[in-house]
C-alpha cells in the first residue's frame, strides 16, 4: 500500500484531539557552534514520551470494530510499546506489548502503567515471532512498529507540524530505526518543501538501514549492540524501505561515544532531557556529519524515555 502526504495529512486530523503538537525550540549556543539557524522538534514532550503516540494512535484508532474488540498485539523494546498501550487505553482496546527482557525499566514499568499485559521474550527469541504466534492464537491484530501504512503516515505528521511552524528548512534530520519516523517525516517534507535535503541518522553500530540505501538493496544485519536502543533494528521494512529509496537524500551514522555526548550537551545547555535515540539527528550535526552553515536545519529530537539511573552512571562514568 502506498503511503502519500494526503495520508499524513489525514492522519494528522484523526490524531489532533489527543497528540501534542510539541514545541520547536532553538538554541542561540547551537547556532553558534554549528553557523546554522537549527530548530529542534521536541517529541520528547510528545505523550509517553516520543513520537511513536502519532502513528500507534493512527493505526489504532482506523481499526474496525471486530478488530477493537478482539484487541491488538505488538513488539518493541519501548516506545512503541508505550505508544500502543496508551492509543489503546485511550480507545478502549486491551493491548499486548512482547518486550526484550533487556528493555529500559523505565519502558517496561510505564508500557504496564498505561495497562497494557507485558510479555518478556528472550534474548535468540524472535521478537516478530512471539508477537506473530500470540497473534494467531489470540485473534489479536498485529500492530508492528515501524513497517505499515498507517504507522509511516502518523509519524509522518512530526515534520508536517516542524514544516508549519519554522517554515522552509534546508536540511531535515532525522533519527533512524526501522524508518517509520524517516519515511513518514521524508514523505511530509519533499511535499512542504521539495528543496529541502533530508538526511536518516543511525548508530555506527546498527548502520543496516546505511548499507541499504548505498547498495540500493535492502540489507539486514544481527541485532546490534547500542545505547540507542530504539534503533537496534536489523532492516528496514517492506514499507519504509521504498520511501527511504524515493525520498531520503543521503543516510549517515554516529558513533555511541560520540552520541553520549551529544546526549548530555542537550540536557545541559537546552535543559531537554532526551534519551540515546531520540539525540541521533542533533549528533549528526553537532559532529558535523553535514555542512549546514549558514543554513536553516530542522532536527526531530524523537523521544525522551531514558533511563536515569543509566544515565546517572554514565554521566559519573564521563
Amino acid at each position: 500500500m502506498e503511503v502519500t502526504f494526503d495520508d499524513v495529512a489525514r492522519a494528522h486530523e484523526r490524531i489532533a484531539e489527543h497528540a501534542r503538537r510539541t514545541p520547536v525550540l532553538t538554541s542561540a549556543t547551537v547556532d553558534a557552534l554549528t553557523g546554522a539557524r537549527v530548530h529542534f522538534k521536541c517529541e520528547n514532550f510528545q505523550r509517553m514520551g516520543a513520537f511513536k503516540f502519532r502513528g500507534a494512535y493512527n493505526a489504532l484508532a482506523q481499526l474496525a470494530p471486530e478488530e477493537r474488540r478482539r484487541g491488538v498485539v505488538a513488539f518493541s523494546s519501548g516506545n512503541h510499546a508505550q505508544a500502543v498501550a496508551l492509543a489503546g487505553r485511550l480507545l478502549g482496546i486491551k493491548a499486548l506489548i512482547v518486550m526484550p527482557a533487556d528493555a529500559p525499566r523505565v519502558k517496561l514499568e510505564a508500557t504496564r502503567g498505561y495497562g497494557a499485559e507485558v510479555v518478556i521474550y528472550e534474548k535468540g527469541e524472535s521478537r516478530e515471532q512471539v508477537a506473530a504466534k500470540l497473534s494467531r492464537e489470540k485473534g489479536l491484530t498485529l500492530i508492528p512498529p515501524f513497517d505499515h501504512p498507517h504507522i509511516v503516515a502518523g509519524q509522518g505528521t512530526a515534520a508536517k507540524e516542524l514544516f508549519e511552524d519554522a517554515g522552509p528548512l534546508d536540511f531535515l534530520l532525522v533519527p533512524c530505526g526501522g524508518g517509520g519516523l524517516l519515511s513518514g517525516c521524508a514523505l511530509a517534507a519533499k511535499h512542504l518543501a521539495p528543496g529541502c535535503r533530508v538526511v536518516g541518522v543511525e548508530p555506527a553500530a546498527g548502520d543496516d538501514a546505511n548499507q541499504s540505501f548505498r547498495a540500493r538493496a535492502l540489507k539486514s544485519i544481527p541485532v546490534p549492540t547500542t545505547i540507542a536502543d530504539g534503533a537496534r533494528t536489523t532492516s528496514l521494512g517492506k514499507i519504509t524501505f521504498p520511501l527511504v529509496l524515493r525520498y531520503v537524500d543521503d543516510m549517515t551514522t554516529v558513533e555511541d561515544h560520540e552520541l553520549l555526548k551529544s546526549m548530555f550537551f542537550l540536557w545541559e545547555r537546552m535543559k531537554v532531557v532526551v534519551e540515546p535515540t531520540g539525540a541521533l539527528a542533533a549528533c549528526a550535526l553537532l559532529e558535523k556529519r553535514i555542512e549546514a552553515r549558514g543554513l536553516r536545519v530542522g532536527v526531530i529530537l524523537s523521544g525522551g524515555n531514558v533511563d536515569l539511573a543509566w544515565a546517572a552512571g554514565k554521566l559519573l562514568g564521563r
